[in-house]
């Protein structure tokens, strides 16, 4: 873990990766480690070859049974990343991580949705008050559905957003599923903020993005996020960061978005929902953002 001495504190993040046992969760975590530099190859599970899976029990498993931290850089900060167990005879070591986080990244399986042990370390999360990212991860598998997962958080995890917080898209997936089942596969993501979409490159493993102008067949769509994103803001926009803008008929400044969004994630009015695949390498340095 990081120095306390040799940090501005200002810019640190103990952050947690949650999630029910094969969402996704180490996989996730080690493409984070691999876009910020902190490692310079990819591991995999099924290889016993990921960074936070370092006892020969979890190698031999392919399943986290302790907690791990590995420090990282990411734009300007430091980050201290603690990858937790997702099965459910550990969720006690979970418990014990969740007291000592800044915030965690609750990983969810975009095709089966809020599992058991994702209620459980939810609940632990509401309980020690930490603040939440959600990323949809398997947006690449056969019956991957977007709205579906998201629905699932909304009526399992945060069935009273008044007395719980709301999960809100700030990113949305391009397609969904694979070639070889989806007519319009998962692609890419959109981001919903910048009005931008974004492409991965499969040949560095997603290391390099490509920005391009919103596809026309998605253009819909990412009007009504935006509608919703913008209206679930300004509910909450007492420093008027945002609203005049907007009443005016215009676009905010991104960094104002932003800030707000942060303010708003810390206070647990909000979680921002992002989404991605780690086997198809798309979508994880957009979480590293959200993060800092």
């Amino acid at each position: 873990m990081a120095h306390a001495e040799n940090v501005d504190l200002a810019r640190l993040r103990n952050i947690g990766v949650v999630a029910h046992i094969d969402a996704g969760k180490t996989t996730t975590t080690e493409h984070l480690l691999y876009y910020s530099g902190a490692k310079h190859k990819l591991g995999g599970v099924d290889e016993g070859t990921t960074e936070t899976d370092y006892d020969p029990e979890e190698q031999q498993r392919g399943i986290t049974i302790y907690s791990a931290c590995v420090p990282f850089h990411w734009a300007g900060h430091t980050i201290n990343l603690i990858d937790t167990p997702g099965h459910v005879d550990f969720t006690a070591e979970v418990e014990r991580s969740l007291r000592v986080l800044d915030g965690a990244i609750v990983v969810f399986d975009a095709q089966k949705g809020v599992e058991a042990q994702s209620e459980t370390v939810w609940k632990q999360a509401d309980k020690y008050q930490v603040p939440r990212l959600v990323f949809i991860n398997k947006m690449d598998v056969v019956g991957a559905d977007f709205r579906c997962c998201l629905e699932s958080i909304r009526t399992r995890l945060t069935p009273h957003p008044q007395e719980h917080g709301q999960a809100v898209p700030v990113a949305i997936p391009i397609g969904s599923g694979s070639s070889a089942d989806s007519r319009q596969p998962f692609r890419g993501v959109i981001d919903l903020i910048h009005q931008q979409a974004l492409f991965f490159d499969p040949a560095d493993l997603g290391k390099t993005i490509h920005t391009a102008p919103i596809p026309p067949e998605c253009a819909e769509e990412v009007q009504q996020w935006r509608e919703f994103l913008f209206d679930t803001l300004t509910r909450y926009d007492d420093k008027d960061l945002i609203t005049s803008t907007l009443l005016e008929g215009q676009d905010p400044p991104p960094e104002l978005t932003r800030r707000l969004l942060r303010e708003l994630c810390l206070a647990r009015r909000i979680y921002p929902v992002l989404c991605g695949s780690g086997r198809e390498h798309i979508g994880l340095q957009p979480l590293l953002d959200a993060v800092v």
